[in-house]
């Protein structure tokens, strides 16, 4: 099994980052269409019309403002995505697991590129740059 680990620093609070990884209409601006909640055994859907992309979810830990994990199905992937925040000394540490990859295939290499500017997106978003 593969897994996709990236960590992420931000100089804003620990609960804007966690709202932007909540909030289903700021998770539209740098993720995809959804209708997220963070509710434990919410399930829902990211979509993106323009790649025929449906990326089927349901939550799985909600540990408000550290802690947020889901189910992310879709194409040939069934993974798990797990993000990690603490705050120390005013820097926001944010840490991304996908894990259940079977290998490090084109899905894998997609999937730690598409994080990886996504959170550049939600940088920008927040005001980060």
């Amino acid at each position: 099994m593969a897994e996709v680990s990236l960590d992420f620093q931000f100089t804003s609070s620990i609960n804007k980052v966690w709202d932007a990884l909540t909030n289903s209409e700021t998770l539209e601006k740098w993720i995809m269409v959804n209708n997220f909640k963070p509710i434990v055994g919410h399930k829902c859907q990211f979509q993106n019309p323009q790649w025929n992309l449906i990326v089927d979810c349901e939550v799985l830990v909600v540990d408000e403002p550290h802690k947020l994990s889901y189910t992310w199905v879709g194409g040939p992937i069934n993974t798990i995505v797990t993000w990690t925040l603490k705050e120390e000394n005013g820097t926001t540490f944010l840490h991304l697991e996908q894990t259940g990859f079977e290998q490090e295939d084109q899905a894998f290499n997609g999937a730690k590129y598409g994080w990886a500017n996504m959170v550049e997106e939600l940088k920008k978003l927040i005001g980060e740059e």
